[in-house]
């Protein structure tokens, strides 16, 4: 699950559901709204990776290249393989439209519990 033309990082690394109508469901002011987008995406990356130092007892830094480097059999991402941001298509592995995929939070706990030299690169 690199990116395509001699491997690196593409954009974007990762992705959630920006959809503002499959979004995410928020109360504002007292009232309930569905929103998207990387507004709503970030904070959720955000609060995972708060957890994954939290459950690895470690701030994990520069996490990227110990992204690209899990094996896509470990299943620590949804890899998403329709629909487009308007500008590139989803396909198999990683694309220019959703990168490595949407996160699972337990099995991308999982793969770098059991890959710890993934993190020795990017963590501080």
């Amino acid at each position: 699950m690199t990116p395509p033309m001699g491997g690196g990082r593409g954009v974007p690394d990762v992705s959630g559901d920006a959809d503002p109508e499959s979004g995410y469901d928020v109360l504002v002011d007292g009232k309930s709204l569905v929103i998207g987008g990387t507004s709503a995406v970030a904070p959720l990356w955000s609060g995972l990776i708060a957890l994954l130092n939290q459950k690895l007892g470690k701030h994990l830094g520069f996490l990227q290249p110990a992204l690209y480097g899990l094996a896509s059999s470990t299943q620590a991402f949804h890899d998403i393989t329709q629909g487009s941001n308007g500008s590139f298509s989803a396909a198999p592995g990683w694309d220019a439209c959703c990168g490595l995929g949407s996160p699972s939070g337990k099995n991308l706990l999982a793969a770098l519990v059991a890959n710890p030299q993934k993190l020795a690169a990017g963590s501080s």
